[in-house]
């Protein structure tokens, strides 16, 4: 139960995170255009397209292949951390999902283990403990 309630606070507080900075998906994303980021789709569809305006304004050049001196290089950077804060989200999604995911598989896993035991134990005319 823990890590379900763990995973969906960390999901949770993650969106409202995302929600407060207002990002908006750009018209040209894959999916989501003009959508507000608020899941792990919507945040990578955006990191994706700026990383394709990014490379449009830089010739196709990543940072690190940009003269130190080329002003677009900020650009690069910025379009970088910008990518790099929407895919650390992107993996908190993930992160809390399998948590939640596990929570649920062990409390199955659990009932089915009990359920099982207690089947056995009155088959074999023990008693049931509950």
């Amino acid at each position: 139960m823990v890590l379900i309630a763990a995973g969906a606070t960390t999901w949770t507080m993650v969106r409202g995170q995302l929600i407060e900075e207002n990002i908006t998906v750009a018209e040209d994303a894959a999916m989501f255009g003009g959508e507000r980021v608020d899941g792990p789709l919507d945040a990578y569809f955006q990191a994706d397209i700026i990383n394709q305006h990014a490379l449009e304004s830089s010739g196709g050049l990543t940072y690190a292949e940009l003269d130190r001196e080329d002003p677009v290089r900020d650009t690069m950077m910025n379009a970088s951390f910008l990518r790099s804060s929407l895919f650390t989200s992107v993996i908190a999604f993930g992160v809390a999902a399998f948590a939640a995911g596990m929570g649920l598989m062990f409390i199955v896993l659990g009932w089915a283990v009990r359920s099982l035991a207690t089947t056995t134990s009155a088959a074999q005319g023990r008693p049931v403990r509950a």
